[in-house]
């Protein structure tokens, strides 16, 4: 069963009112798409998952609703989405950007470095290549920049080359194999190490765009927000933090134009209120019950009144 992470924090700062929209643009399983739609009577929701198991677990637990709409859609198609449904604007978007417990539990969809399975990693398994297909077709260096950027690893070179090393071998089609080439790499760590989840994470990251797709997305639920309408976002990847980060803290300044001389050419004033300075992180029960909620950070975001131009 997934567990939600930071459920309770997640609906307070979303603030559902009863006739408002909203949508879930990770639904998943259902977990926080279920707690939106109870508290809706004449609003409406709309889940999107571009995981066609999640879109049918979703499906299943929000059939009771009848205000929920849900699409087998990435999330970076959100404009597209409210516009072909005819709603201009929201009042409330909530991301839940990492990969949910079902992914990790199914041992078929490669995610897992506790489970053997075929190296696939993609959120959607009728789109792109597989994770086994990426790393055949990266080298040593570019694979390196994505273990750095990905997964804050402190040895990308070292472990990338045996990774590389492997695939040119034909040794890397599972879970097992990239485990053990990580292993292999670092010889001198016993155990699981932590270096193993991050590689892990660095390469379904890159194999599914993730980061690409999730700025694009804050700009655009930015955009459909109505005024008084709220952004929450949960993130689990110091780079996805920077991203929520990044795209609130700008959208919360005035934009200023500038003439050649200096001179301020027009102001912008902010679109967004911050609600949250810092980050808001699991409690340590929480974490007891749901160890992977760990790295979870919460930011919250209302949007601003656009004010009236002067006559």
């Amino acid at each position: 069963m997934h567990v939600p992470v930071l459920a309770g924090p997640a609906i307070t700062w979303l603030r559902v009112r009863e006739d408002g929209v909203y949508v879930d643009c990770t639904a998943g399983a259902g977990g926080h798409a279920v707690l939106i739609a109870e508290r809706l009577i004449t609003g409406r929701l709309i889940a999107l998952d571009r995981d066609p198991v999640a879109v049918k677990m979703a499906a299943e637990q929000l059939a009771p609703y009848g205000c929920a709409t849900v699409l087998r859609r990435n999330y970076a198609n959100l404009a597209a989405v409210l516009a072909e449904l005819g709603v201009p604007e929201v009042q409330g978007v909530l991301l839940d950007a990492g990969v949910s417990t079902m992914q990790l539990d199914d041992a078929a969809r490669g995610f897992s470095l506790e489970k053997d399975g075929p190296l696939d990693m993609r959120m959607d398994p009728t789109q792109g290549p597989t994770a086994a297909e990426f790393l055949a077709t990266t080298d040593e260096e570019r694979l390196a920049r994505v273990l750095k950027q990905y997964g804050d690893l402190k040895r990308p070179r070292r472990i990338a080359s045996a990774i590389i090393g492997r695939c040119r071998e034909g040794r890397l089609e599972t879970t097992r194999d990239l485990f053990e080439a990580v292993h292999a790499a670092l010889p001198f760590v016993r155990g699981v190490p932590e270096e193993t989840r991050l590689v892990f994470q660095a390469i379904r990251i890159a194999v599914n765009e993730e980061l690409r797709w999730l700025e694009s997305t804050l700009v655009q639920a930015i955009d459909r927000l109505a005024p008084g309408g709220r952004l929450v976002a949960i993130s689990f990847h110091s780079g996805e933090d920077r991203l929520v980060k990044n795209a609130m803290r700008d959208a919360a300044r005035v934009r200023r134009e500038f003439r050649p001389d200096g001179r301020i050419a027009s102001e912008t004033p902010p679109r967004l209120r911050l609600l949250t300075p810092k980050p808001i992180r699991p409690t340590s029960e929480e974490i007891r019950m749901n160890p992977r909620a760990r790295s979870a950070k919460l930011r919250a975001a209302e949007r601003l009144a656009i004010p009236e131009a002067a006559p």
